[in-house]
């Protein structure tokens, strides 16, 4: 039973007043003759605090000093338009009338983050001491007949090193595959032999023989992890050589390029299929039949993760995972496609093919720029970070400078080796080129190939266990969602 004293509610507190309210006057004596004279003096005081606070609020603070002065040079620094030219790109993506409103408002927001890149990197070049080298002759000599072992000599002794031939003619030819931050080698021969080192201290990490057919390797987001493209299956492998997953809807699979923004491996088969396996979740996510026979011949464009394909037929094919058509599809060679590659601003595209024409494209316009005949052809064809494009042609590795800018003339070095060429790739921060043959591997040394100052933030070729654990999580994080458009309009 509920009592009145029960129900009745608990007596409310007093609310307690500020100082500069009006007091109760009940319980106290009269105020004095001077208090209406302080109450004034508190509410001027109370209106010239509002004052100041709405003003600090309005004015931004660099408009002062703490000395009262204004700042002449309001504003950011301004930056030197060569500086910007260094950075950004020749042509803006623009729309017209016949795009949606919200097409228009993402692309706005693209091309104002790109802005902003841009400036903060061109605001920031002056703490970029370090400088790529290059190589010049004498009057009279081109830079072509210089030998290696000379330049060895001439380099200090850490660069002379990094010049070496490793002679492995039981198991080749040699497919090669350098890690993110350069450190790492991957060296695999078509008969079964598969070996993963520290190439600049020569330190051997693990080394077996599948006993089958390798067709191709590449390292994935770490150097603990790379993938083996076996006769009949994909093959996962760890740093130690264990193997650690078996794909068997991967069959067949000829070539592979790794998207290391979107951890996503991609492979091309002979069958014609072309694969992406999200190694984050052990998963394929697309599977689309090109329909154009084998796909021998493929590369990917580092600045915007397209897959480019070269066909029998002398076409080249771009493709996206979120279209199951090809987003271009050009002509380039009269006959088959031998080999392709792009450079690191995704601007232009080197093509070899069976008409032993080396042809070199402008893909913001999928046009031409000049082609030029090599003797043998070209059979494999690598971009450095730089610019410098190395082409293999039977057993020589000739690397050009500035083939964008006009036909190549007069290769910038030249090297013979033992054996016809399977693989070549930059190393990445390093004047180092690897080569992949028939009687082994190659370093060779190329002078202004590499990029000088590097993103510890992005690649670190010295980073520790910590550090790299700590980017893969951040990776992990960043990953870019493997069903967005990847290519970037041009007009």
């Amino acid at each position: 039973m509920i009592t009145s004293s029960m129900a009745t509610s608990k007596p409310q507190k007093k609310k307690m007043k500020r100082y500069y309210e009006e007091k109760d006057n009940t319980n106290e004596p009269e105020p004095s003759k001077a208090a209406p004279e302080n109450d004034k003096i508190l509410e001027d005081n109370l209106e010239n605090r509002n004052e100041t606070n709405s003003n600090r609020i309005e004015k931004p603070r660099n408009n002062k000093q703490i000395s009262g002065a204004t700042d002449p040079f309001p504003g950011s620094a301004p930056i030197h338009k060569k500086q910007l030219s260094k950075y950004d790109r020749p042509r803006k993506t623009t729309l017209d009338k016949t795009y949606m409103y919200r097409a228009k408002q993402q692309f706005k927001a693209h091309e104002e983050k790109v802005q902003l890149a841009v400036g903060l990197s061109a605001r920031h070049d002056v703490l970029l001491p370090e400088e790529e080298g290059y190589l010049e002759a004498d009057e009279g000599q081109d830079t072509c007949t210089i030998s290696q072992e000379d330049i060895a000599e001439a380099v200090d002794i850490t660069s002379g090193s990094k010049h070496f031939k490793l002679v492995l003619n039981q198991f080749g030819p040699y497919r090669i595959n350098y890690s993110g931050n350069g450190r790492k080698l991957l060296l695999a021969g078509h008969r079964g032999h598969v070996a993963a080192i520290d190439w600049q201290s020569k330190n051997l990490n693990s080394e077996m023989n599948v006993m089958e057919t390798i067709n191709d390797v590449r390292w994935l987001h770490t150097h603990n992890m790379y993938a083996v493209a076996q006769l009949r299956w994909l093959h996962i492998y760890d740093s130690t050589g264990m193997e650690l997953h078996c794909i068997k809807k991967f069959n067949d699979v000829l070539r592979m390029e790794f998207l290391r923004y979107h951890f996503l491996l991609a492979t091309s088969s002979a069958t014609g299929f072309l694969q992406y396996l999200d190694v984050s979740i052990g998963k394929e996510i697309v599977a689309t039949n090109v329909k154009s026979g084998r796909l021998g011949v493929m590369c990917q464009n580092p600045y915007n993760a397209v897959i480019h394909l070269g066909h029998s037929n002398g076409t080249v094919t771009l493709w996206s995972p979120s279209m199951k058509e090809p987003l271009v599809k050009m002509l380039c060679h009269h006959g088959a496609v031998r080999s392709l590659s792009v450079d690191k601003t995704g601007m232009y595209m080197a093509s070899s093919g069976l008409d032993r024409k080396l042809k070199i494209f402008d893909i913001r316009t999928f046009r031409p720029l000049h082609a030029s005949v090599l003797p043998l052809g070209a059979g494999a064809l690598c971009h450095s970070q730089k610019g410098l494009l190395a082409a293999g042609t039977g057993n020589i590795v000739q690397v050009y400078k500035d083939t964008h800018l006009g036909p190549p003339q007069v290769p910038y070095l030249c090297l013979s080796v033992k054996g016809p060429i399977h693989g070549l790739q930059f190393c990445p921060f390093e004047d180092v080129l690897g080569i992949g043959h028939g009687g082994g591997f190659t370093s060779m040394i190329v002078p202004g190939a590499g990029e000088a100052n590097f993103d510890a933030l992005e690649c670190n070729p010295y980073e520790n266990k910590k550090q790299q654990r700590e980017w893969e999580v951040k990776a992990l994080l960043e990953k870019v969602r493997p069903r967005k458009v990847f290519c970037v309009l041009y007009n």
